[in-house]
């Protein structure tokens, strides 16, 4: 077991730039805890991966999320639940940063 913050899930830096920070904490033998600092007016890559599910949680800022064909808002306390082999983007639209958290099973394939 292991008990972590929402603020500081640990583990270790995996992308440092000045398009984000992304922390994944690889604790638990199925499951992927990431988080993600998203700089202002900035984006991710975006991908997708066949045989892996997520779910993203936004905790601060707000901005926009692409999911497939569907881009929509996004902002805090808002869970988006992304099903295996969906495309999916975050856009941080604000002047401030946007902070999410994501849950995904497997190793990382992004």
């Amino acid at each position: 077991m292991q008990v972590v913050s929402i603020t500081d899930i640990g583990g270790d830096i995996v992308k440092d730039s000045d398009v984000y920070l992304v922390k994944d904490n690889k604790i638990l033998n199925d499951l992927v805890l990431s988080s993600t600092f998203l700089r202002a007016n900035k984006s991710t890559t975006g991908h997708k991966h066949e045989g892996q599910e997520e779910v993203y949680i936004f905790l601060t800022g707000e901005g926009e999320m692409e999911v497939d064909s569907r881009r929509f808002n996004v902002r805090e306390g808002d869970c988006i639940l992304i099903e295996d082999g969906e495309f999916h983007k975050v856009y941080n639209t604000g002047h401030l940063g946007l902070y999410f958290v994501c849950v995904f099973n497997g190793k990382r394939s992004h």
